[in-house]
């Protein structure tokens, strides 16, 4: 695969040449007053990313799965109930993760397809009196099946059933793309990770705990040791860490907030969304269509495409990669071999995504599916042409 080609797979996603050469750095004696230059940048850049004035974030030297660790492990016990809907992939890692913890998970099972059933939210939460359920995990942005979900519903479900269990969002693939508003939506543990919105390899686990969750902390009895916010906590006061962290990515992450922020968060929206309009016309113009159930749970970081009954999705990825040497997302668990799906996130241009729409124009012909070529390039740039964006991200 050529190093050259962009990917469009929805994370690790494709980076800037600043970024790279942000996180290309000496050591530095990340004990020294040097780091302190990085971290504190860093920890307030994602504040304001994840629009936040009161809520406080740790950063943690693993991937998004530790973020969801981190957020279980600090607020809850052993037995502790969650309530959590099945609506893909990462949805149903989360509840396995919880139940490996010893929780009992109230599971809403959903379609696939489909987003966050906020109404049954409310049934079930009305009905537990006793306030037995402790947490309710909400994925926003479902990167198995390209499923965004309304969390603001979430949280009035909540409010309608005046139920003071934490809320618990996964904002890996959103967080940085898509608005999100942890304080005015009311989110008590967000969790992202470095390689999606930020634009950074995969190493950081980003999470910010509003006050109400920093309480809980102090009561919850599953064991953290590596995840222990408390510990993170001191580390800062001391203008460092418990442990060694990532310094170079650390590095990349202040730099990655400086660039979004630049840019302008609804700027940086505005972009994400547009780009994802010009692939789903061209999906649409191939005569495919999304797995998404309807127009307002489509996401605009990831697509996922539903192939004709009979066809192979994975020979398609398998094909785009030796043939062409492109990268497109498989389907996940029950999507397995039923679609494909174009990561369209992170650092992208109009010009980048019709590169990849051309070549998967070229991988489904190549092994006979009915699609004309040109048809969704020309479909996304009637779009792009009609719908003009900035040339450059900010500071690229």
């Amino acid at each position: 695969m050529s190093s050259q080609n962009p990917v469009f797979i929805p994370g690790p996603t494709n980076m800037p040449e600043v970024l790279r050469k942000a996180i290309d750095m000496p050591t530095l004696d990340h004990r020294s007053p040097l780091f302190a230059e990085i971290l504190h940048p860093a920890l307030a850049g994602v504040k304001r990313v994840f629009k936040t004035t009161t809520a406080e974030v740790f950063i943690f030297p693993c991937t998004g799965t530790g973020g969801w660790e981190t957020a279980i492990t600090n607020t809850l016990s052993a037995g502790d109930r969650v309530l959590a809907a099945r609506n893909g992939m990462f949805s149903h890692r989360w509840i396995d993760m919880c139940q490996r913890h010893g929780l009992e998970v109230v599971v809403v099972d959903t379609p696939w397809g489909e987003g966050l059933p906020a109404e049954r939210y409310a049934e079930i939460l009305a009905a537990d009196t006793g306030h037995t359920i402790k947490a309710v995990l909400a994925t926003h942005n479902e990167t198995a099946t390209g499923v965004v979900s309304d969390i603001a519903a979430v949280r009035q479900a909540m409010d309608a059933a005046a139920h003071p269990a934490l809320l618990l969002v996964d904002g890996v693939s959103s967080i940085g793309c898509m608005d999100f508003r942890m304080d005015a939506w009311g989110v008590d543990i967000a969790v992202t990770g470095s390689q999606k919105g930020f634009m950074l390899p995969a190493g950081l686990a980003i999470v910010a705990f509003s006050r109400k969750a920093l309480a809980a902390v102090e009561t919850a009895g599953l064991p953290r040791t590596f995840f222990d916010i408390r510990d993170m906590e001191k580390g800062y006061t001391a203008n460092g860490y418990p442990y060694t962290p990532a310094v170079g990515l650390m590095n990349g992450l202040k730099v990655a907030c400086d660039m979004l922020l630049a840019e302008g968060l609804e700027a940086v929206f505005a972009r994400h969304r547009r780009i994802a309009e010009g692939v789903r016309r061209a999906v649409f113009a191939w005569g495919l269509d999304l797995w998404a159930a309807r127009p307002e749970l489509y996401s605009d970081t990831v697509s996922a495409i539903r192939t004709p009954d009979g066809f192979d999705a994975n020979r398609f990825v398998t094909l785009a990669m030796e043939k062409y040497g492109v990268a497109f997302g498989t389907g996940l668990g029950e999507l397995s071999g039923k679609a494909f799906r174009i990561g369209h996130l992170g650092s992208l241009t109009d010009v980048m995504t019709l590169s990849g729409l051309a070549t998967a124009e070229m991988a489904m012909a190549d092994l006979g599916l009915s699609i004309q070529l040109g048809s969704g390039v020309a479909a996304a740039q009637d779009y792009y042409r009609s719908e003009p964006g900035s040339v450059r991200m900010a500071a690229e």
